[in-house]
């Protein structure tokens, strides 16, 4: 019963990573978009983070190697921080192109039970998501070994991990809500918005040290600001080293790191790398359980009916 349990979710996720792969258009775009901004950040704004560190140590100079190298990978933390969620509900069209063509009303007439189609649904978003940002963080390593390289074999291993449960939260984030929808032109509504919205409220575009404290305060409620925390620290945490090995005041080191987010702060006690961790897991798990929830009561509602 099992074994044909797991084959059933198996294949249905076999068949929604076949269409989503099968939509080239779709593919490309959620392939290049991640890439793009990279692009951007290292084209347009990679000098003005030059400068904004430089100004931190006042007449210290550091090498350009560790200035060049801690910028990229404050970049490439942030486009994966923002990625990991926003290709999640490019990734997740297959649910409700679903919907709206019948197929999934055609799907529920098979002995297939209702858990098969969430887990198909999320398995297959999890693992389009997987390939196409761990595909963006192997180019944003190559960027940053280019700039200046300064992570241990362990943070890399580290960030890997991070990716993996950014991936995870924004899949399940982007299952309950696009669960709602019920046309291709409302997910792609809704994905705008978050490409706009999510990046600041998490800390990505603009680092929450910057914001008021009341506003400070409740991003750092929010469950994506510990995603960015996390690859922050793991992509920026080995060039503190690297900066005071050149002279670089400790303290300045670390004002550095907590004013861009490598050191959050709540209510005035710093998070522990372990607390993140443990919000993030918990958030995941509680938006899957969400995401089953809705499904099992829409079901039993329909039947019902």
């Amino acid at each position: 019963m099992i074994k044909q349990y797991i084959k059933q979710i198996a294949a249905f996720t076999a068949r929604n990573i076949k269409l989503f792969f099968k939509d080239k258009g779709t593919l490309i775009g959620a392939l290049i978009a991640p890439l793009i901004i990279m692009m951007l950040y290292a084209l347009f704004l990679h000098r003005v983070f030059l400068q904004t560190f430089d100004g931190m140590f006042g007449g210290i100079t550091l090498s350009a190697n560790t200035v060049n190298g801690l910028v990229a990978s404050y970049e490439v933390s942030s486009v994966l921080a923002v990625c990991c969620v926003t290709v999640a509900f490019v990734a997740n069209m297959n649910m409700v192109t679903d919907k709206v063509s019948g197929a999934r009303a055609d799907i529920t007439v098979t002995p297939a039970k209702g858990h098969v189609l969430v887990l198909g649904y999320y398995f297959a978003t999890a693992v389009v998501t997987l390939a196409i940002c761990y595909i963006a963080m192997i180019v944003g390593l190559c960027y940053i070994a280019g700039m200046g390289w300064a992570m241990s074999v362990s943070e890399v291993f580290a960030a890997v991990l991070d990716v993996f449960l950014t991936v995870m939260f924004g899949t399940a984030l982007s299952s309950v809500i696009c669960y709602f929808l019920k046309s291709q032109g409302a997910v792609s509504a809704v994905s705008t918005i978050v490409s706009s919205v999510y990046g600041f409220i998490c800390g990505a575009y603009y680092p929450i040290s910057q914001f008021s404290a009341g506003m400070a305060n409740t991003i750092m409620c929010l469950p994506g600001t510990y995603c960015t925390g996390l690859l922050r620290t793991h992509f920026m945490g080995g060039y503190a080293e690297l900066m005071t090995a050149e002279g670089a005041p400790k303290a300045a080191v670390d004002g550095l790191l907590g004013g861009f987010d490598v050191k959050l702060s709540f209510f005035g006690s710093d998070v522990k790398v372990w607390a993140m961790y443990l919000v993030v897991v918990c958030a995941v798990i509680a938006l899957i359980a969400v995401f089953v929830l809705i499904n099992v009561l829409n079901k039993k509602r329909n039947t019902k009916v």
